[in-house]
């Protein structure tokens, strides 16, 4: 697999950088499964894409709601088990 990496910077300016396990969509709505080094994929992050069309770059928002966050979980770890990644 390629590694798909992508850029974050909060609102104080720091950039932090994770790598791109995998995405999906549900219910229109782009999520992306990231962690922050290929080796040690434990530390997982989901990440919920906010941009709208006109926007210059994406905008991306880290899941915290519970209800949401353990739905999307699930899908990546279905996706993922299917893939045979895990």
């Amino acid at each position: 697999m390629e590694e798909n990496k992508i850029r974050l910077t909060d609102e104080d300016g720091t950039v932090e950088e994770f790598y791109v396990i995998d995405e999906t969509k549900v219910n229109d709505v782009n999520y992306l499964l990231v962690c922050e080094s290929m080796e040690d994929e434990t530390e997982a992050y989901i990440l919920k894409d906010l941009s709208k069309p006109e926007d210059p770059e994406s905008v991306y928002e880290f899941v915290d709601d519970d209800t949401e966050l353990e739905a999307v979980a699930d899908l990546f770890a279905q996706l993922l088990e299917d893939e045979d990644l895990v």
